[in-house]
């Protein structure tokens, strides 16, 4: 399947738009993570084709790879291959698993993360000690641009804004899931540190859900809409909302027939694609789903017995 677009990828941002008139064919996989051996706690980042097709395994280690973001042909993972089990440091490799490269020697968070001009600068959640930032590094050289303080006592999950000059992510005033009244929102600050607000407000009447599930999950600023996209476990049922960044315009987007989470913006905004199962069956396995936004239909990619989550884009290259 070929898309052709001149805007974005997923929450990443920039200024890469082209001259009025001109398109550029721009092929198009899915990255996604895949739990291949529970008992060693081994998790693969696999690429397909939007059909679900030509699956390739583009990490091959036997520790846990994940991937949260793609930058044109850029697959940006966090890997602890090359430490201790769990212990994370951010590589970036293609569509295929070819070009592997270390960024950065910062450890890193289990944690989405954000691009913006063009690629070059990324949004992660570090783990440094004496430290509770969000850092801006170059993609580069893995070098510290800036840091974000939230003054919230959990935060994670960074997305940028389409301009780059704001950052929506996940956020509580409380530091674990387990404390009592723990409710995570999700929150927009400028990227000097400023201007903080709350975006969601969880139902409070909700009882529904259990402490380690999301009030509000990972978000996405997806570009065309300026709108942001989040899961949210209401009623018993995870879903994916939309909001518009000044709060208004709330709505779900999937359909209850369907566990949503995770999920991603294709550059033009015409598809969406998430993790989930069909809450009708017996069997809870999470896959890969694939939903055109304005026509709503959806498409289940994968249907295996594995735990298949965290799907991105990424562009195999240009055909002109």
């Amino acid at each position: 399947m070929l898309l052709l677009y001149t805007t974005l990828t997923g929450c990443s941002s920039g200024s890469d738009q082209q001259t009025e008139g001109e398109e550029t064919a721009v092929v198009l996989r899915i990255a996604f993570n895949v739990l291949v051996d529970e008992p060693n706690d081994n998790y693969e980042v696999f690429t397909m084709d939007l059909n679900g097709e030509n699956r390739v395994n583009v990490t091959n280690q036997p520790g846990v790879e994940w991937t949260y973001d793609a930058w044109g042909d850029r697959l940006f993972y966090i890997s602890d291959k090359d430490t201790t089990h769990r212990y994370y440091f951010l590589y970036e490799t293609d569509a295929y698993g070819k070009n592997h490269r270390k960024i950065t020697d910062y450890r890193l968070r289990d944690s989405w993360m954000s691009t913006r001009n063009d690629g070059k600068e990324i949004i992660v959640n570090p783990r440094v000690e004496g430290d509770s930032a969000f850092y801006i590094l170059s993609t580069q050289t893995g070098e510290l641009i800036s840091k974000i303080y939230t003054n919230k006592r959990s935060y994670n999950d960074p997305c940028f804004s389409p301009d780059g000059g704001r950052v929506v992510f996940r956020g509580a005033d409380m530091a674990f899931k387990k404390d009592n009244g723990y409710v995570d929102e999700l929150y927009i600050i400028n990227v000097d540190g400023s201007g903080v607000r709350q975006l969601t407000h969880y139902p409070p009447d909700d009882t529904l859900s259990m402490w380690y599930q999301y009030h509000a999950a990972p978000p996405i600023w997806e570009p065309n809409r300026d709108i942001i996209t989040y899961a949210s476990v209401q009623k018993g049922n995870s879903s994916i909302f939309e909001i518009k960044p000044d709060g208004t315009n709330q709505r779900k987007i999937t359909p209850d027939s369907l566990h949503a989470t995770w999920h991603s913006w294709s550059p033009d905004g015409r598809w969406l694609v998430f993790d989930g199962y069909i809450r009708a069956d017996t069997i809870v396995n999470y896959d890969i789903f694939l939903m055109n936004y304005d026509e709503k239909t959806i498409e289940r990619l994968t249907f295996d017995t594995l735990y298949q989550q965290a799907p991105v884009f990424v562009e195999t290259g240009v055909n002109e």
